[in-house]
Order: C-alpha cells, then sequence, then structure tokens
C-alpha cells in the first residue's frame, strides 16, 4: 500500500478540538471490540479542549482534512506521554502514525524530555507491532494494558560533578532491574562520577569508586531496590572477555553500568541506554 504524500503535521490547539475528536471517534470507534472497553469514546469537545490548552497534541491533514491525532501527557517528569494515538481507519497503513510519531518524537526533544512513554492494548498485535519497529520497548503490563516507553538522544551540559549527579538522579528514576547503562568518554570524563551519583540515587552501598583494578562489582541496595553492578571494561579485549565475567547470572535483577562498554557490551541486553561523556 502506497504512502500518502503531502501531510501536514499541524501542533494542535483548542481550536482544533472538534477535528482531534473526529479523528478519535472514527479510529477508535472502528477498532474490534475490547474488554474493558477504551474510554476514547467517552472524550468530548470540551475534554480534548483542555488537553490541547495544556500539553498539547498533534493533527495531521491532508488538503485541510483530519487524518490523524493524538494529545500528549505530561503528568511525568522528564518524558512525554502520548494518548489516544489516533488514524482515520481508511488509510491506515500509509505513513500517517508514523509522520505523528516523528513530530512527537521531535516537539519531546524540544521540551527537553528524556523520553516517551504509552499505553498499548495486547489485544491489539498490529499496534503492538508499529510500536516495536520503532523501538519502543515494553516496561511493564497492567492487566491488558502493555507500557511501551523510547529513551530519546538528547544532550545535556553537566559543568560540575554535582551536575553530573544531579543527571544521574534523572537517570535513576527512569531505570528498573534489568536495565544496562554503557558509559564512553575519555579518562577524567566523569564516568564513575556519574555511577555514583546513580548509586547514591538507587540507594545502594558503597563508596562506589573506580574499578580499574576490580572489573565488576556489586552494590547491593539499602532500600530494597535493584542492586547497581559496576562495571570497568577499560582493559577487556573484546565481547568474548565480557561473556567471562558472567554477568548475564546478574542481568535480569540489577541495574548495570558498563564504563568503557561502547562496542562488547551491548550484547548483555537486547536494549541498553548510552551515555556519552565528552
Amino acid at each position: 500500500m502506497s504512502r500518502i504524500r503531502a501531510l501536514d503535521v499541524i501542533d494542535a490547539g483548542p481550536e482544533h478540538a472538534p477535528a482531534v475528536l473526529d479523528v478519535i471517534r472514527r479510529s477508535f470507534g472502528a477498532r474490534q471490540q475490547l474488554d474493558p472497553p477504551s474510554t476514547a469514546l467517552e472524550e468530548t469537545e470540551e475534554s480534548i479542549a483542555a488537553v490541547l490548552a495544556g500539553p498539547g497534541g498533534l493533527l495531521v491533514e491532508r488538503r485541510g482534512e483530519p487524518m490523524g491525532a493524538l494529545l500528549f501527557d505530561e503528568s511525568r517528569p522528564g518524558s512525554l506521554g502520548l494518548r489516544r494515538v489516533a488514524v482515520d481507519p481508511d488509510i491506515q497503513a500509509r505513513g500517517v502514525a508514523s509522520a505523528m510519531v516523528g513530530v512527537a518524537e521531535d516537539t519531546a526533544e524540544e521540551r527537553g524530555k528524556d523520553g516517551i512513554w504509552l499505553h498499548v492494548r495486547e489485544e491489539l498485535p498490529e499496534t503492538v507491532r508499529f510500536w516495536a519497529r520503532r523501538k519502543y520497548h515494553p516496561l511493564r503490563q497492567d492487566g491488558p494494558l502493555i507500557e511501551f516507553g523510547k529513551t530519546l538522544w538528547l544532550a545535556r551540559e553537566v559543568p560540575t560533578p554535582e551536575a553530573m549527579h544531579h543527571l544521574a538522579d534523572r537517570v535513576a528514576s527512569l531505570v528498573r532491574a534489568g536495565d544496562l547503562l554503557v558509559l564512553s568518554g575519555d579518562l577524567g570524563a566523569g564516568k564513575t562520577t556519574f555511577t555514583q551519583g546513580l548509586g547514591d540515587a538507587l540507594g545502594v552501598r558503597g563508596p562506589i569508586t573506580s574499578p580499574t583494578f576490580v572489573l565488576a562489582r556489586t552494590h547491593p541496595s539499602l532500600v530494597g531496590g535493584p542492586p547497581l553492578v559496576h562495571v570497568d571494561a577499560y582493559r577487556l579485549g573484546g565481547a568474548e572477555e565480557v561473556d567471562d565475567l558472567d554477568l548475564d547470572t546478574t542481568a535480569d535483577e540489577a541495574v548495570t553500568v558498563v564504563e568503557w562498554g561502547a562496542g562488547i557490551a551491548e550484547q548483555l541486553n537486547d536494549s541498553w541506554l548510552s551515555v556519552t561523556i565528552e
């Protein structure tokens, strides 16, 4: 099926509420019956306008005709939520949703967000595959709702060790047991300082020091959270030597941080957060 060209993706305001509501009703009204049913069809022009006046949303038009829409959610610090992602059922799989998602990711970066999240119904496998193809990963599930998330590429100026600790604190609010962080940067750039801030925020036992002479250290949690596994890959010759550390035995239960890990540590997980300090 060919893609639709000449799409206009509009930063929607309250004045666009009727068009946004129209697309939402057409899109969600054409879906298979779900249990429990979606609340999307309960939206009104007033409820849509209220969101568009606050967090905002997007409207996709072609030649003035509404074809797609979504609403933003800023209820979580540091990340942008997507709600009511809707495409006219007559033109699905023709690039409208992809165009919206691309602009939504640009919007998140412009607003200084670290990532994007949304909920997807497990009964809609095509929708699940759509987000997976765009590098969104399942984070957790509550009943039929799967929460997907994606970490965005962001640049931050971090002029002091205190600022590095603050950045690590923000990252700590996003990571979960099983997550992998791969740190890159020259000697003295601040990789261990970042890890110290991360460990403080996660509440693990210290001290966290450069692991140059001990290739991997495990710092247990003092607050009932995941342990922090701190690894130095500087002296390792390749991915095979990473395997020799047996990190896979703790990978699912710990937050693993690998300094000098670019190009050799990514094998430890299907997804990872790459942090480059320059």
